[in-house]
């Protein structure tokens, strides 16, 4: 019995399905089902069954999963021990719109005044919270988060809008990844607006569902201050809707103060000035597009 055979289960078991849990831990389909099999075989348990409703657990598994849970993040609290004095780590994971105007310039921003290495990866509000709680991940960026031993913050407010061609169809819209993603912003713009999911089309990322807005394909939803530099281009124009513009917030998310890392108390402290409070407003102009780095999931995975 592995850390990574006890962090597939309880991936599984919260997110509810093998392919919600891969997407987490940044693995493969196969390779959460052969961690799922090996711990099945060990304990003589099936410990989940898939069902209509996802996945349920067996009453073995209730019993387990506690216990997992807790020693992943032992596992992840002694990873954290025995690297103490080396150069310091953080993990930090957003919402697709974020991971890809935001995440990278601030952690050049942060890591630029702290000698730290900073990843970050893409993750659903309802993944944030699991890798917060397994240390996966240091700081949560995004949608309010809820959970026991988390706190979260608010940071920076916004708008939400929605944007679109002068004359370019408006019974269409047109969203990014976090569209479907119950939690945030996006998603909760549709609901305002009462729009049905066979009128929605899924991009690849923000920018795709922007570029596909401005040839007339439809309406899509934008942080206000993150599409302004297509608004003043001309390619995109504000469209007016009964729910717009709609107030939104990002917020941090970390463990308690006793829990977290010192470099996830100290980005907190760092969202809260005004260096951060530019970046995250125009994150074009905080860091050299020259010094940009991909986005990296974060994972225990071996």
């Amino acid at each position: 019995m592995t850390l990574t055979q006890l962090s597939a289960f309880v991936f599984v078991a919260r997110l509810g399905s093998v392919k919600a849990a891969a997407r987490a831990l940044g693995v493969s389909e196969p390779a959460v089902s052969q961690a799922l099999g090996a711990l099945r075989q060990r304990f003589g348990d099936p410990l989940v069954t898939r069902g209509g409703d996802g996945m349920t657990l067996t009453e073995g598994g209730r019993r387990l999963l506690g216990i997992a849970a807790q020693m992943v993040a032992l596992g992840a609290e002694a990873e954290a021990a025995v690297r103490s004095g080396r150069p310091e780590r953080l993990h930090l994971v957003v919402g697709s719109e974020l991971g890809e105007f935001v995440a990278g310039p601030l952690g050049l921003a942060y890591a630029a005044r702290r000698a730290i290495e900073v990843t970050s990866g893409v993750a659903t509000s309802g993944e944030m919270p699991l890798l917060l709680s397994a240390r996966l991940a240091d700081v949560a960026l995004g949608p309010p988060l809820s959970g026991s031993g988390l706190v979260c913050e608010p940071v920076l407010r916004c708008r939400m809008i929605a944007v679109g061609a002068p004359g370019g169809r408006r019974d269409t819209w047109l969203v990014d990844p976090s569209g479907t993603d119950p939690g945030s912003d996006a998603a909760r713009l549709l609901r305002r607006l009462r729009i049905p999911e066979d009128r929605v089309r899924v991009f690849a990322n923000q920018a795709v569902a922007w570029d596909a807005a401005a040839d007339g394909a439809g309406v899509a939803p934008a942080v206000g201050h993150l599409v302004t530099p297509r608004l003043r281009r001309g390619d995109l124009t504000v469209v007016e809707t009964a729910a717009t513009p709609m107030d939104a917030c990002w917020y941090a998310s970390t463990l308690v103060r006793t829990r977290r890392s010192g470099a996830a108390g100290s980005l907190l402290d760092f969202l809260t000035t005004p260096p951060a409070t530019q970046v995250m407003l125009s994150p074009a102009a905080g860091v050299p597009r020259a010094r940009f780095r991909p986005t990296v999931r974060v994972s225990i995975w071996d």
